[in-house]
């Protein structure tokens, strides 16, 4: 994985890549995470073997990867709240959490030489700066599954924090995701705050 970035920086001739990536695009509570991560250079690989896709880590592997990362790494974290969401959809939501992030990491590397790695297939939106997405980067480059790994470690820690505020919606477990027992929460105790109405249209026209 970490070849594959170096690659990328030789033939885009860059001098930094940076990789990103969200969490959070599928549930129907809680905002739009992303992370980007512009990893230092002579790190120890060995601190890395376990990197991968978050999505095929176990939550105890992504929490110990999340602090080796930070440690090792010039990264950002940002969020795009559910009125944003809801205004811009979450697809743009997601692009724009991605765009706070890599301009943040520019930002701090004070460097223009720059390639962002986007997990996806598409490119970020109002950007000024050189990028290429990667379809399935979260399995290919390390900075991208870096990123993977900060987004959904922050996002899934958000959830915690908000689940202690409505606990019967049971965020604790699902993250937001429209689980059978959320489902029946949203449709018992109504919608909160924190829910994304456009995902419960046929939920809250069924339970009417």
């Amino acid at each position: 994985m970490f070849d594959f970035d170096n690659n990328e920086r030789l033939l885009n001739n860059v001098n930094y890549i940076i990789g990103t990536d969200e969490a959070g695009r599928g549930p129907a509570a809680g905002g739009v995470w992303a992370a980007a991560v512009c990893f230092n250079k002579n790190i120890d690989k060995k601190l890395f073997s376990n990197l991968n896709d978050s999505k095929k880590l176990t939550p105890k592997k992504r929490e110990m990867l999340y602090d080796v990362i930070k440690k090792n790494s010039i990264w950002s974290i940002k969020a795009v709240a559910v009125e944003k969401i809801e205004k811009i959809n979450i697809l743009q939501a997601s692009l724009l959490a991605m765009n706070y992030a890599v301009s943040d990491v520019i930002q701090q590397l004070n460097a223009d030489n720059t390639l962002t790695l986007i997990d996806g297939n598409k490119l970020i939106n109002n950007f000024n700066h050189k990028q290429k997405f990667i379809i399935k980067g979260d399995s290919k480059s390390a900075s991208i599954a870096a990123a993977s790994i900060l987004a959904k470690v922050s996002r899934d820690k958000y959830m915690d924090k908000i689940h202690l505020e409505y606990p019967q919606y049971d965020w604790i477990k699902n993250k937001g995701y429209l689980t059978k027992a959320h489902i029946k929460a949203i449709q018992q105790y109504g919608v909160t705050k924190y829910h994304r109405l456009s995902f419960l249209k046929n939920i809250i026209k069924t339970s009417e």
